[in-house]
């Protein structure tokens, strides 16, 4: 009975598998994601952010604006106009859903409505000349803002649910040790599954943990290896992406136990790669915006986002 079940079924079962070949579905293959978005020409990007979906937002390190478009698609509009004199640097999204940005010479914050770019609340952290608010993370709690001329992380504790705190609800927290380095450019920053949080040291090289109680700090173990130029973080488990703007690349780290070290595993490098500012994850690719730092922003220069493999 085995026998004559075999001989029966597979003939049939071999016939099924090359139809299936030829079948529509298979002629028509899901359109891969664009390897390269432009963005407006002048936009001047630094910050971007994956949202819902393959939405994505960039803000505009010249007048503020906020472009958003779709990763599958390459299409996309501003969202929120810029205005002459404003700058955003990093942006990203809260558990709630809402767009927070990093107003970087502004001195302080805002968190927006992603939908349809309301302004929901700000923050003034400082008024002191030549301060540079440029990245932040967001965790339950709270959200740090680096600064990259003052050893100090600004710090909006969330209420329950996520609740947004009054404007004037924030504290400066005073770094010490060596993430309170004269001159180092404190920019990206991640946080640590154990807690801390991690920032990168443009002009040192160096990554830095610091203790979000206290604000005191300690060198994260490169082996010896320089981050020189280190812009933005992207963090996923225990791989760290490190993208480091005028070096022209990003250096992927895998992460100790204790979240204090790691190893370089590669860089990644290559034409597609302009100064790149910062990044985000989609599934198994790598989402990185070019800031062009090399070169003069003018009304006429490109620039865009870039996809890579993670």
């Amino acid at each position: 009975m085995h026998r004559l079940f075999i001989l029966f079924v597979v003939p049939l079962l071999a016939a099924a598998a090359v139809s299936t070949v030829g079948a529509p579905a298979a002629a028509h293959p899901s359109k891969p994601f664009p390897a390269r978005i432009a963005l407006p020409d002048g936009f001047t990007p630094e910050g971007l952010t994956i949202g819902h979906g393959t939405t994505v937002y960039v803000g505009s390190v010249l007048d503020g604006a906020v472009w958003r478009g779709d990763l599958r698609t390459g299409r996309g509009s501003v969202l929120i106009p810029g205005t002459p004199g404003t700058a955003k640097a990093g942006l990203e999204l809260d558990r709630q859903g809402r767009l927070w940005t990093a107003d970087f010479h502004g001195g302080g914050a805002s968190v927006y409505d992603p939908g349809t770019g309301a302004r929901l609340a700000h923050y003034q952290f400082t008024g002191e000349p030549g301060s540079l608010v440029n990245d932040l993370v967001i965790t339950k709690r709270a959200v740090y803002f680096t600064d990259s001329t003052r050893p100090v992380l600004y710090v909006v504790p969330l209420g329950p649910g996520g609740r947004l705190p009054a404007p004037t609800a924030f504290r400066v927290l005073p770094l010490t040790g060596p993430g309170a380095t004269p001159d180092a450019f404190n920019n990206g920053i991640v946080a640590l599954p154990n807690g801390d949080l991690l920032v990168a040291q443009m002009l040192t090289g160096q990554l830095v943990r610091v203790d979000p109680r206290t604000g005191g700090s300690g060198l994260f173990d490169l082996g010896g290896y320089s981050v020189d130029r280190a812009d933005g973080l992207v963090l996923r488990g225990r791989t760290l992406h490190v993208i480091r703007n005028l070096s022209n690349v990003i250096a992927v780290v895998r992460l100790n136990g204790p979240y204090t070290a790691g190893v370089v595993q590669r860089e990644i490098t290559g034409p597609q790669l302009r100064s790149p500012a910062t990044g985000d994850l989609l599934g198994s690719a790598l989402y990185v915006v070019n800031g062009r730092f090399d070169v003069e922003s003018t009304p006429s220069t490109d620039y865009d986002i870039v996809r890579i493999p993670a």
